[in-house]
């Protein structure tokens, strides 16, 4: 498998999946930057603010585990959703509800971000389940 370039996010791409060859039209307008904050140290993944939904097919998955939100929070359950490719019904990556806060609070009891606060929701690709080609 070829490694992805990394100039291909930043241009317009085609990201279609690897297993059947479909466009999943996700768009690099809404692709989010390496060194946003939840990106940090992710390698081999790419993460969206917005996907459209009738290319792919979700399922739930809720797992108990330790997780970190800031350097001073951290929290025990983290929730996540499966992201399934529509057409093949391989997994393509995963959904987190760890994207920008959705307010401008300062968090409960003003201490700081938490899970009480609502988010955006992030959608994260494995780069290994994608097919970046330019649509030049």
């Amino acid at each position: 498998m070829e490694p992805i370039d990394e100039n291909l996010s930043k241009m317009g791409s085609i990201y279609a999946c690897i297993h059947c060859d479909t466009n999943l039209n996700l768009s690099a307008t809404h692709l989010y930057p390496p060194d946003f904050y939840f990106e940090a140290g992710n390698k081999g993944t790419l993460s969206f603010a917005m996907i459209d939904t009738n290319k792919f097919r979700f399922q739930n998955e809720d797992k108990i585990r330790p997780f970190f939100e800031t350097l001073n929070y951290w929290g025990i359950q983290r929730k996540r959703t499966k992201i399934f490719c529509q057409s093949c019904g391989r997994l393509v990556g995963y959904v987190y509800d760890d994207g920008p806060p959705l307010t401008d609070s300062p968090g409960q009891f003003h201490m700081g971000p938490s899970q009480v606060i609502p988010r955006a929701p992030r959608y994260r690709f494995k780069t290994k389940a994608l097919r970046i080609t330019s649509d030049t």
